[in-house]
């Protein structure tokens, strides 16, 4: 059964820095493609940034510069650096593994006040 665990997330003023994290259990993690994704209030679910099994990085527009993603396959985790955060980054975050399907974490609340 692939679980997916984030944590990191917070309250943080603007122009702060959190990084979340997200452990897999379950599968053959260093096989597959890794996505942050966020849900604001009302909005829906979009990406923030995925890697590769080979490392290749891709973001979205709006985090482009300020949010780096990464992942360490002996640890089977994941990473969303975010630094130079602002209100609209509040959202939930969700780690997604990419496979024959997507499988999603449970979320982590992140909150960036002006």
């Amino acid at each position: 059964q692939v679980q997916l665990v984030e944590s990191g997330g917070g309250l943080v003023q603007a122009g702060g820095s959190l990084r979340l994290s997200c452990v897999v259990s379950g599968t053959i993690f260093s096989v597959n493609a890794m996505g942050w994704y966020r849900q604001a209030p009302g909005k829906q679910r979009e990406l923030v940034a995925t890697i590769d099994s080979g490392g290749s990085t891709n973001y979205a527009e709006t985090v482009k510069g300020r949010f780096t993603i990464s992942r360490d396959n002996a640890k089977k985790t994941v990473y969303l650096q975010m630094i130079g955060l602002k209100p609209e980054d509040t959202a939930v975050y969700y780690c997604a593994l990419i496979g024959s399907r997507l499988y999603w974490g449970q979320g982590t609340q992140v909150t960036v006040s002006s």
